[in-house]
């Protein structure tokens, strides 16, 4: 499996970052106001809410297989072992992460998430170096040493919650790579990532309804409604994310990872108060500095190409 990945990994030219560009923004960005999409969620549990959207993604990835005929693929999928297994694998990544990001966000701690999505790029640029072979311009060093020094100041300030950070970056690199090194199309690969979580999250379901507070879903019309919706806020993103991981270098799809933490920062500031500090400032300053030269190092090779 990892060989034909490898075969079909990108290179980066500029005709085939574009394409993957801008899915891996559209992803990211969703992914930013999440928050403030949980934070409506603030009286159901955490792990209710793992588990309705769980649940609730697999129909909506049927119903979009149906429509777009790629039966035949999921069924291809669903015979080759070696892909089931790794789908399998990525499916138990993403649920991973999804429950640490919501036990996170629900309990106040919008900037451990903030920092674990700021690690993650750097994660994400050593894996591509790593199990990839990417090769680094010099300017591309020079960014992620940049970042680098910028995240372990923010992480030095958040000591007490810095494996909430670690876990998360750690769950969406490993889920990311796996990724990218499955020859499966998005739809039919998220179908199957799905179908794996769903029996898990029947299980969580099962465990939170023997809870004193039991089931939220049907007490009230705009809770559940928001619960249902869940599906299609979890596929949508998932979807263009895979698209972005085929089409990109892993390397490159990193450090549009950045936009996420970037937004979340913003709001655990300004929506959720969460204290700043003089250090965030310096943090911010070395991250967008890196980002400016690694995108000034594409922009220059395109041109000279």
């Amino acid at each position: 499996m990892s060989d034909t990945a490898l075969q079909q990994r990108p290179n980066s030219s500029g005709s085939v970052i574009l394409p993957g560009l801008l899915p891996a923004i559209g992803a990211y960005g969703i992914w930013s106001l999440f928050p403030l999409y949980f934070a409506l969620l603030h009286a159901v549990s955490p792990f209710e809410v793992v588990g309705w959207r769980l649940m609730c993604t697999l129909p909506i990835c049927l119903v979009a297989v149906a429509a777009l005929r790629q039966g035949a693929a999921l069924r291809a999928a669903l015979t080759d072992r070696r892909l089931l297994g790794a789908l399998t694998l990525s499916g138990f990544l993403i649920g991973a992460n999804w429950l640490i990001y919501i036990l996170a966000v629900m309990h106040g701690h919008v900037l451990a998430a903030s920092l674990g999505y700021y690690i993650n790029p750097l994660v994400n640029v050593l894996a591509a170096t790593i199990f990839l072979k990417e090769k680094l311009t010099g300017r591309q060093w020079i960014a992620v040493a940049l970042a680098a020094i910028g995240v372990a100041l923010l992480a030095k300030g958040a000591l007490d919650t810095l494996w909430l950070s670690m876990a998360l970056a750690l769950t969406f690199a490993a889920y990311g790579l796996t990724r990218k090194l499955a020859p499966v199309d998005p739809l039919p690969g998220l179908t199957i990532e799905t179908i794996v979580l769903f029996v898990p999250a029947l299980g969580l379901m099962g465990w939170q309804l023997q809870r004193p507070e039991g089931l939220v879903m049907g007490s009230a019309p705009g809770i559940s409604l928001l619960l249902l919706c869940t599906g299609p806020l979890t596929a949508i993103p998932l979807m263009l994310f895979a698209s972005a991981a085929r089409k990109l270098p892993f390397s490159i799809l990193g450090f549009v990872q950045f936009l996420t933490p970037t937004v979340l920062f913003l709001i655990s500031v300004f929506v959720f108060d969460e204290p700043i500090k003089p250090v965030h400032f310096v943090c911010f300053g070395f991250i967008w500095t890196a980002i400016a030269v690694f995108c000034w190092d594409i922009v220059s090779r395109r041109a000279a190409r």
